[in-house]
């Protein structure tokens, strides 16, 4: 765990949890972490986003029928915390579908702020404070790796630029002004998810974060990216495939597509 172990000993800005702990009191949000097959992380990450003791913060983890019993240690560590939720779904359907499912789950619940987040500490919890500062004078804030250089550690060459010319190709494409729009660290208004017909969202992996990002801005909200520093997972394996990457090519046409004839949902 010795990059984990780093990042998670960085000093994190008591003020900065301070004031995302006041404004917490008046509102709500949901933390939601898409599992397949995260045991070795799931109660290790919900341990340190509980720890942050920030109010009316609840944690949805959406497992997709992991066969390494990721369900199985949620459901154990929920005697432990009230406000942790699992949904179960009965096999692998992907990522971009455990979020459309927990978006749902968050908006009928009436939670102020939904974020995403993976359970694999790529994502640090300690950031997630500065998404709440944030989050109050915008609609969708998105953690950055690029938006002050490149903040990334423990990726091969090889995937850094797979990553990082994903963002040019999309931004030249679309037209849309963020830096990392395939970042799976987020933090959305319901304002936002109530306004995307989610039922049209079905695109996954990194296509299914540059599909709400475009949609988003397309339709008038506020987008801020606030910079992170990602660490690739130490333990488990990698999500990635060449068929998301694929993907993720013919979708930025699609959504360019969609703005030429004014068909953006």
């Amino acid at each position: 765990m010795e990059f984990a172990s780093f990042y998670r000993s960085r000093e994190n800005s008591s003020h900065g949890l301070k004031k995302a702990q006041k404004i917490m009191k008046d509102k709500n949000c949901q933390v939601i972490i898409p599992t397949y097959n995260e045991a070795n992380n799931i109660r290790e990450i919900i341990d340190e986003i509980f720890s942050l003791k920030i109010p009316n913060l609840d944690i949805l983890v959406v497992d997709d029928n992991s066969p390494d019993n990721t369900a199985g240690l949620v459901k154990d560590h929920q005697k432990n915390y009230k406000n942790l939720q699992l949904l179960e779904r009965e096999k692998k359907m992907g990522l971009g579908s455990a979020y459309v499912f927990g978006f749902q789950e968050s908006l009928k619940n009436g939670y102020d702020y939904i974020f995403e987040m993976d359970a694999d500490f790529s994502h640090e919890p300690r950031e997630i404070p500065n998404f709440i500062t944030a989050i109050q004078d915008n609609d969708l804030v998105i953690g950055s790796r690029y938006i002050q250089g490149v903040n990334v550690i423990n990726w091969p060459l090889s995937r850094l630029i797979l990553s990082y010319g994903a963002n040019f190709y999309t931004r030249i494409v679309t037209g849309l002004k963020i830096k990392d729009s395939t970042s799976g660290f987020k933090c959305f208004r319901r304002s936002v998810l109530e306004n995307i017909n989610l039922e049209k969202i079905d695109s996954d992996g990194y296509s299914f974060q540059i599909e709400m990002n475009f949609k988003a801005w397309k339709k008038g909200f506020r987008i801020k990216e606030i910079p992170i520093v990602f660490v690739d997972r130490v333990l488990g394996t990698s999500k990635m495939s060449k068929k998301i990457v694929r993907e993720a090519i013919l979708e930025v046409w699609r959504l360019k597509l969609l703005q030429i004839f004014g068909k953006v949902e």
